[in-house]
């Protein structure tokens, strides 16, 4: 059991575990030890990286889930005693292998957050034909593109780590898929997957851990964020505008994922004025314990949430795919009031800070940006002298298993929002500076 999560497909001799330091240890440190890793620090999470010392970036955001991920992980194989019997590769929870995923569950994202990815994915279907995705370029990244010492291709992970980012079980290319993984590494992951015996369209148990555990950061971290930012007022004149309550619950009725949520047992309109209500009152209570320091308020106010999603998660039966399945848990059933709540909370977080016209603005001038670069590199004859020499090496070592536009799509993904805009002033805007300035 212990070797086949521990498998490296993509490591010669993989077969050899390390005897001074547990493999998933060593998963560990390849993630954190990666340009990738260290890049997410300038990649939006929701205001735009480097908008302020305060805010979140896609790097801590990552911490702070691997983290939340991690305590739950301990608590849930000290309170499941079925765990403990490893039945099966993907019905065990490992705190390290938790922690992995949770780490790099973010490495495929572009720069400039959701609108990167909108834009890429938009050209790339449009004049290619191919599909650009944030969990796919995931998985391209970790086991095609990052590079270590005596491996050619990734950081040649263990098989547990790679099974616990793969939220989404499924060949993107098929019609209709919006998520999922590319061909190119598809073939391994469904290999891996039909070794251990996975049921179709289930994940593993880490992997199911890790998603809950993003949801209850964005649904508790970005909220902080916007109180910070003045984005999100806390008085009764903000919760109670009707314009904010309809357009929470017409990101509800819009999500393509909305049947998870069981919304059809309540009135949404209701549930929605009633959490926001419910939300803003717990403020003025713990604004008046914490004597008036609204920094105190918030930090406590995030604290409780994330303990009261995090203590809720547990383990059940999923019947119906004859599986198992981590959720919020109450009276040994899925706690679906709370599921819903927390839906709640990250919509109120995406109409507030997402869709803030100001955010939009910029949010359209990133557009802007990925569609130039995007212009500057396709043509390859032209694109190849413009761009960085180890990346053109790369790709006429490997140009067999890379098509251009996947090649330029890769190229753009992986900057920096501050690299982005960088070359972007170089290619587009009036600039001095010295060509022998350093990237």
């Amino acid at each position: 059991m212990n070797n086949i999560r521990k498998y490296r497909p993509g490591e010669a001799g993989s077969s050899k575990l390390s005897e001074e330091r547990d493999e998933f240890e060593r998963d560990y440190a390849r993630l954190i030890q990666s340009p990738t890793f260290r890049r997410l620090q300038g990649k939006s999470q929701v205001f735009g990286a480097g908008s302020g010392d305060y805010y979140r970036t896609r790097l801590t955001h990552s911490l702070e889930v691997a983290q939340i991920a991690r305590e739950v992980a301990k608590r849930l194989e000290r309170t499941n005693p079925f765990l403990s019997k490893r039945e099966h590769p993907g019905l065990i929870i490992d705190p390290t292998v938790v922690e992995c995923a949770s780490i790099a569950h973010d490495f495929g994202h572009p720069p400039f957050g959701h609108k990167g990815e909108e834009v890429l994915n938009h050209i790339l279907m449009r004049d290619h034909g191919l599909k650009y995705e944030g969990n796919a370029q995931n998985f391209r990244i970790l086991m095609f593109l990052e590079k270590r010492a005596g491996s050619e291709s990734g950081l040649d992970l263990t098989a547990a780590v790679l099974l616990g980012i793969n939220k989404y079980p499924f060949l993107i290319e098929e019609e209709g898929r919006l998520k999922g993984v590319y061909a190119s590494e598809w073939e391994i992951i469904r290999d891996l997957r039909s070794q251990w015996n996975m049921p179709e369209g289930c994940s593993t148990l880490e992997a199911q851990l890790m998603d809950l555990c993003d949801d209850i950061a964005y649904s508790t971290h970005d909220i902080e964020d916007g109180i910070r930012a003045g984005k999100i007022q806390m008085n009764a004149t903000f919760f109670e505008d009707q314009r904010l309550m309809r357009h929470v619950v017409m990101e509800i009725l819009n999500d393509p994922n909305k049947h998870k949520f069981g919304w059809e047992q309540v009135n949404i309109e209701q549930m929605v004025r009633q959490v926001l209500s419910d939300y803003l009152e717990q403020w003025e209570q713990i604004f008046s314990e914490c004597n008036g320091e609204e920094s105190r308020t918030r930090r406590e106010m995030k604290a409780r949430w994330v303990n009261s999603f995090a203590s809720s998660l547990d383990i059940l039966d999923d019947p119906d795919r004859g599986w198992k399945k981590v959720a919020l848990v109450k009276d040994g059933a899925e706690d679906m009031n709370l599921l819903r709540t927390m839906e709640i909370l990250k919509k109120l977080a995406w109409v507030t800070l997402i869709k803030d016209f100001r955010v939009l603005r910029l949010q359209k001038r990133s557009e802007i940006i990925v569609e130039r670069l995007w212009d500057s590199f396709i043509d390859k004859d032209k694109g190849q002298w413009i761009m960085p020499p180890d990346w053109i090496d790369s790709y006429e070592r490997r140009n067999a298993a890379w098509s251009w536009p996947r090649f330029v799509a890769d190229y753009i993904s992986g900057m920096t929002d501050a690299y982005a805009e960088k070359v972007y002033a170089e290619l587009f805007a009036s600039k001095s500076g010295s060509i022998y300035e350093m990237d």
